[in-house]
């Protein structure tokens, strides 16, 4: 059984293909790297992962379940989670404010208008719980804007966490990082448990590589190599795409 199977999947923007008959298997408990260069339909590739939006053909499948048409909120109930190239998060209210919001979706509270965030002691202790396991709790009280972007990036992964998933789509965690905070989210994502899967998508191919264990190559939409870092790294298709192209 596969964590998550693609297979064939397409899609167009008028007449600009942006993924073309794209197909992975990601084994449970893998972590699989996703590489290309700017366009090449790796955001895409997770925002038909999660259903943000939809495929004009090919499948979905998640741990054997074909979630090809299943809607976007559903997915997350099912075990999908993922963070964003662009950090989206609320920075007037506090990190534990953020966390609880994000425990919120899968709760049932969530239809209850009536209900207070501050009342809810159970949603709480876990969202700390979650500040806690991304070495933040110490900063649990202080307002997001007041955290520096490292710190941003970990409240995100912490939120992402927070839904229990069982697969983990990561755009780009590094993006815009210190060579030390990098280190730290590097981390962070080293240290999450092998009953999470993890998918990550990484522009710069150095930053990431001692994280994967098996790397897809996408050009322009499709794979173009996939395997081992020592495969991926060696093949003459990787090096024509990261140096001359």
């Amino acid at each position: 059984m596969t964590a998550l199977a693609v297979s064939n999947l397409e899609k167009s923007f008028g007449g600009l293909r942006v993924t073309a008959a794209v197909s992975l298997a990601v084994e449970p408990g893998e972590r699989r790297l996703i590489i290309g260069q700017n366009g090449a339909g790796k955001t895409t590739l997770f925002n038909l992962l999660t259903g943000e939006i939809s495929p004009d053909a090919g499948s979905i499948r998640l741990f054997d379940q074909d979630i090809t048409r299943v809607p976007s909120h559903r997915r997350a109930h099912l075990g999908i989670a993922r963070t964003y190239q662009i950090i989206t998060l609320f920075p007037r209210d506090t990190l534990l404010r953020n966390v609880t919001l994000s425990l919120l979706g899968l709760s049932r509270l969530r239809w209850n208008p009536l209900a207070r965030l501050d009342g809810q002691p159970v949603l709480i202790a876990q969202a700390r719980s979650v500040l806690g396991r991304v070495a933040l709790d110490h900063l649990a009280e202080r307002p997001l804007a007041q955290t520096s972007y490292g710190e941003r990036r970990r409240v995100e992964i912490a939120m992402a966490l927070a839904q229990n998933p069982k697969v983990l789509l990561l755009d780009e965690p590094f993006a815009g990082l210190s060579v030390e905070e990098r280190r730290d989210v590097l981390r962070l994502v080293t240290g999450i448990p092998r009953d999470v899967t993890i998918v990550m998508i990484e522009h710069d191919m150095d930053v990431a590589l001692d994280f994967a264990e098996r790397i897809t190559v996408l050009h322009f939409g499709q794979v173009v190599v996939e395997g081992t870092r020592g495969e991926v790294v060696a093949h003459p298709r990787t090096r024509e795409i990261y140096l001359v192209e």
